[in-house]
């Protein structure tokens, strides 16, 4: 059966549109409750949710790759000690921890392992950030209301700080790997209006804080861009090296 992964992810946003197309998904993050995979199948669960650190994860991921045919791997590290909007606050880390940028990358890396390991295509996003500096730098960047056109004419926010049609700004970075005879698509483009009167995205005028809800809130997969991954990438619209 076909599946994809997706690292760090707790929304499963990312994951929506490959499930509608048959494919079985499993999400990992830390904060999703700790329920058996086994259990999970078979109450029929659709993204399968993965809790734990990361650093547990290899021999699952390994166990999913044996028994399934995995056509994409996402990852969304936590971006919190990596974004360069919060770089006022590095000195104060480096000196309450030495490791932590080191810590922090551990966790792109980790992807990107496991997609040389098993040779899969990968998708690693993160905001603007000394990813760039300490790796490479990214293949693409993007804003949300870039892939705003791929959601229905009718569309309604998914949130009230989260316009309709993403139509709001957030540069946003992708690493990007292609897999054992297949390639990486970056979809076209199919950008929505800002409003006139646009300046800040609602989540940059009304966001702060260092809450974990906060956190999920702004690093929420834009839904016209998971589409327009989908549409791009999916057996049948993918190219073969």
């Amino acid at each position: 059966m076909k599946a994809i992964l997706s690292l760090f992810d707790l929304t499963g946003a990312m994951v929506e549109p490959w499930i509608k197309d048959g494919y079985q998904c499993f999400i990992f993050d830390i904060q999703h409750p700790n329920v058996s995979i086994p259990d999970q199948l078979e109450a029929g669960a659709n993204p399968v949710k993965v809790s734990g650190d990361y650093q547990d994860w290899n021999l699952i991921i390994a166990r999913l790759v044996q028994d399934y045919k995995v056509e994409m791997l996402f990852s969304f590290p936590p971006c919190t000690d990596l974004a360069v909007s919060g770089a006022s606050h590095f000195a104060k880390k480096l000196m309450v921890d030495p490791l932590y940028r080191q810590k922090a990358m551990d966790m792109v890396y980790f992807a990107g392992n496991i997609a040389y390991g098993y040779d899969l295509p990968c998708m690693i996003e993160n905001p603007v950030s000394v990813i760039s500096s300490e790796w490479r730098k990214p293949d693409y960047t993007f804003h949300p209301y870039e892939y705003g056109g791929y959601l229905p004419a009718d569309d309604e926010s998914s949130h009230d700080l989260i316009p309709a049609h993403d139509a709001y700004t957030k540069k946003t970075c992708l690493w990007v790997k292609n897999g054992h005879r297949v390639e990486f698509h970056m979809p076209e483009k199919r950008p929505v209006e800002l409003p006139t009167d646009y300046k800040y995205s609602p989540q940059h005028l009304k966001l702060g804080g260092k809450s974990i809800k906060t956190k999920n809130i702004r690093s929420a997969t834009p839904r016209g861009f998971a589409i327009a991954i989908w549409q791009a990438n999916r057996e049948g619209n993918i190219s073969t090296l």
